[in-house]
């Protein structure tokens, strides 16, 4: 049934609501007037997260926290999923792969959920925030590299930008070698872009890293999760790492990419630092938008509607952290109270590293490309029409293009210097350019050849000047 798009033309709770479609071309196009029809259900509504997978979105802040805040009534393990468990879900859904029960500790509960937590974040804790700044300025350099000397001075930030710096980031933190980092980064591109096979190559990949730890461990975060005290066993190891890729990754390229588009866009006040852009994403495009499935121990109420016990109860950070009781009042907050980290028990363990990895980011292409602008305004770039990330599809931009030795003199002279905003090029022609889709893989100025192999490789030869 098509949903009305004002949410006052039918009463709130009247059955001829149906289920709101939270995937696809529509909700893509408007996701902030879909949570806006949503909250006239009340705390929750009924939504469809996928073709025949129903569950409830939480849309209000303080019903967000109450199930965040309380365990005992709201757990994580996904086999309890009644639909799932009675074969109403499709076995090709999308939503199973976001949904499915992993024994990490997103999918657990009291003390399995305590252990597996306390092995990550003390590992995450070892973690030198100068060593992780020099390894996302490195991974941002390498990418910048790849495109800065485009002689259209135009490249597509999401595609060459955003999205690779995370896998470059957590590879190298994982301590790959060069050809298990390739499959690794291949295996976790492939899951979020429906590849099929991309779980096999991620699983290898990630079983040979543990097993080469095993062999010759390093100081890495996957030498140190091994070594905790909790004594995880190698399959244990290989679920959190898969957390800590999938659970960063994807939403560090979303909240690099609107923080760079709110920066670079028209809206922006001058004067404002990189973190206030990337405080303003976190409050406003949750890149983790709609998550963190709960399943009730009984059946509840929340406001006006009743979940049944174990059905799924997901948290809407987006409608939450942009609820209308809250912005009134959102000035008087403190800039860490929005949900995009989430909160409770299951909150990011790595909420601090990954603040500093976006501010990092953003920070080194403003420093490297002085007169970057976007090709198009703000208010006109798309969302991916997923339910789960609040992402952009691309981000167009177009800057002065560099001589090779130009672009090395810049990146080593300006790498690490908080950015002071510069006076922004126009445009040659004036005209805006379709987005570019080449990719980080843009031929080296002059012809010379690439390294071989896939980004991680490429990446590390160019660190040692190959």
């Amino acid at each position: 049934m098509q949903q009305p798009r004002d949410p006052q033309e039918i009463p709130p709770g009247c059955p001829a609501h149906g289920n709101v479609q939270l995937y696809g071309a529509a909700f893509g196009a408007d996701p902030d007037g879909h949570y806006a029809q949503l909250r006239s259900f009340g705390h929750s509504a009924p939504v469809d997260i996928a073709p025949g997978v129903h569950a409830e979105l939480v849309t209000t802040y303080d019903a967000a926290l109450y199930v965040l805040q309380n365990p005992a009534s709201f757990v994580r393990d996904s086999r309890r999923w009644n639909a799932l468990a009675e074969g109403r879900v499709p076995a090709d859904s999308p939503a199973l792969p976001m949904m499915g029960y992993r024994p990490n500790a997103l999918f657990s509960d009291g003390a399995a959920h305590a252990r597996l937590r306390r092995a990550v974040t003390d590992s995450l804790a070892t973690v030198n925030e100068h060593q992780l700044i020099r390894q996302t300025q490195q991974s941002a350099q390498y990418l910048i590299s790849q495109f800065s000397t485009d002689v259209l001075g135009q490249a597509e930030l999401m595609a060459e930008y955003a999205q690779p710096l995370p896998l470059l980031v957590f590879s190298d933190l994982f301590g790959c070698p060069p050809e298990i980092g390739d499959r690794v980064i291949a295996g976790i591109s492939g899951i979020f872009e429906g590849t099929p096979g991309a779980d096999e190559v991620l699983g290898g990949a990630l079983t040979e890293l543990i097993a080469l730890k095993r062999r010759r461990p390093t100081g890495d975060l996957t030498t140190r999760l091994m070594e905790h005290p909790a004594q995880l066993s190698d399959e244990e190891v290989l679920h959190q790492l898969v957390t800590l890729l999938s659970g960063g990754t994807a939403p560090l390229a979303a909240a690099i990419g609107t923080s760079s588009a709110l920066y670079l866009g028209e809206d922006w006040q001058e004067g404002l630092p990189v973190e206030d852009a990337v405080w303003q994403t976190l409050w406003n495009y949750a890149p983790i938008a709609n998550y963190a499935a709960h399943y009730p121990t009984h059946d509840v109420e929340l406001g006006n509607r009743v979940v049944r016990a174990n059905d799924p109860l997901l948290i809407s950070f987006a409608a939450a952290n942009t609820d209308p009781k809250l912005t009134a009042h959102r000035e008087q907050l403190n800039t860490k109270a929005h949900l995009a980290f989430g909160a409770g028990p299951h909150a990011c363990p790595a909420k601090d590293p990954a603040f500093m990895i976006a501010v990092t980011a953003v920070e080194a292409l403003l420093n490297q490309l002085l007169d970057v602008e976007m090709r198009v305004p703000f208010k006109s770039l798309t969302w991916a029409p997923s339910p789960w990330s609040r992402t952009l599809v691309t981000l167009p931009i177009r800057f002065t293009p560099r001589s090779a030795p130009q672009a090395a003199e810049t990146m080593g002279s300006t790498a690490g210097q908080p950015h002071q905003q510069q006076p922004v090029a126009p445009s040659p022609t004036g005209a805006t350019a379709p987005p570019s889709h080449a990719g980080p893989e843009r031929p080296k100025a002059g012809g010379a050849p690439q390294a071989k192999g896939g980004l991680f490789s490429r990446f590390l030869a160019w660190t040692r000047g190959e």
